[in-house]
């Protein structure tokens, strides 16, 4: 029996490949998996092109995962550097690469990543169409907005963010109902510039019925972009935010009439207990499809900490539903992230989304904890690098202040409560000043 898309496969009960893989490393039945991904709650993003992909799934079932942005500007164009950026986000755990690329060749970029990288590829078409065509923004047609949409499907990319949400009467809505920081969203600004100096609809909302069968075409996952996401804490959850979230929760029931797998982008800046509402809110609107957040950043005046941020944010997001978060760099605000950046980016956004699938109940998240606590309680410090998410960090820590005897740290020295424990419940004696 043939297929489209993987949520085709799985209303036809067909069992890929891609489902198997993840089947097993969710621990999940395949036939609750199917059942998910018939609904639409579970998507595995895989282009068809992407042949080297390695297959995840996201959903708030399943273990949350991450997402790392990466690409040139123009004021850092350096290719190289980015790969390297790739290379090193790959082997530190991150599931997806969006490729975010705003100068020189995308294309080479874009076609060497799904050639060769076996994480999710993601791209933001509209960022694209404007370095393709390098003419002024307003002289960009509708038709060549969605020709792009095609070019990276062609090109392999598992998911697209397509702002399709911000139509003329979202954006009505956002004049009458102004903010303190407006649209933050690349994508948002441009498209809501071109609908305001040409006076048409919003392709991408327009034609989303053209964008559709080009992803059924490829299995491309649509990621339905927040145009109006908050940008700082003042403007979260406000008219704008809701109304465009009402529009992607038609616009999802939409796409799954056609067996296109979606995902939904979230806020931005947001309070800390605004957080938990907002994922229940956009359950229901948009009817439990994934949620890909973007933080979220709890407070606004952290610059080169918002990495710390948005673990606070992303934590609390993904125990109350979401399923996908992307990393923040402590260079957010400031600059394109470099190789440290990238580290400490994703380390964060992985404690984050490790915190919540413990707090979530994700079966085996825990083992690894427990694992670690074992090799505390026995001192074994081999052990306790082996199973730290930075190995590196943890040893060059450990290195830089070593101990007078080796079974402890320079912290506490005889006074460890885990070596004395250890000995007292020996039935040794235990006389930390004599030693």
């Amino acid at each position: 029996m043939e297929y489209t898309t993987q949520m085709d496969a799985a209303r036809k009960g067909i069992f890929t490949p891609e489902m198997a893989k993840v089947a097993e490393k969710e621990h999940l039945e395949p036939k609750k998996l199917m059942a998910l991904m018939a609904e639409g709650k579970v998507i595995i993003p895989c282009n068809k092109v992407h042949t080297c992909i390695e297959p995840n799934g996201l959903g708030s079932m399943l273990k949350t995962k991450i997402n790392v942005n990466l690409g040139t500007s123009r004021d850092l164009t350096d290719l190289n550097m980015e790969l390297e950026k790739v290379n090193h986000a790959v082997e530190m755990g991150a599931e997806a690469i969006m490729d975010l690329s705003s100068f020189g060749d995308t294309q080479k970029f874009r076609r060497k990543l799904t050639h060769e990288c076996p994480a999710m590829i993601g791209t933001v078409p509209i960022y694209d169409a404007v370095v393709y065509y390098h003419k002024a923004l307003g002289k960009i047609t509708a038709r060549e907005w969605i020709d792009i949409v095609r070019m990276h499907a062609e090109d392999g990319v598992d998911f697209m963010t397509i702002h399709c949400g911000i139509n003329k009467e979202t954006a009505k809505k956002f004049k009458r109902n102004r903010r303190l920081m407006n649209i933050v969203s690349r994508g948002g600004s441009i498209i809501f510039a071109w609908m305001e100096m040409t006076g048409e609809e919003n392709p991408f909302f327009q034609y989303f019925d053209e964008i559709l069968d080009i992803c059924r075409e490829y299995d491309v996952t649509l990621s339905l972009g927040d145009a109006c996401r908050p940008g700082c804490l003042q403007d979260a959850t406000d008219a704008s935010q809701i109304e465009e979230l009402i529009t992607l929760g038609e616009l999802t029931k939409r796409a799954w009439e056609k067996d296109v797998q979606i995902m939904i982008e979230g806020p931005g800046h947001m309070p800390l207990n605004q957080i938990a509402a907002n994922m229940e809110i956009q359950k229901t609107l948009c009817h439990g499809a994934p949620f890909y957040v973007l933080g979220p950043i709890v407070t606004d005046i952290a610059p080169g900490y918002d990495h710390i941020t948005s673990a606070i944010g992303g934590t609390v997001a993904a125990m109350n539903g979401a399923s996908f978060l992307c990393y923040v760099t402590p260079a957010e605000h400031l600059r394109l992230p470099d190789v440290d950046d990238v580290k400490e980016g994703i380390i964060a956004a992985r404690i984050a989304a490790h915190a919540a699938d413990i707090a979530k109940g994700v079966p085996h998240a825990m083992d690894w904890d427990n694992g670690m606590a074992v090799a505390r309680k026995k001192l074994d410090w081999n052990a306790m690098f082996d199973l730290a998410i930075d190995p590196e960090k943890a040893r060059r820590y450990r290195e830089s202040s070593r101990p007078e005897k080796e079974d402890t740290c320079s912290m506490c020295g005889n006074f460890c409560a885990v070596k004395n424990m250890n000995r007292i419940l020996d039935g040794e004696i235990v006389s930390i000043f004599d030693e």
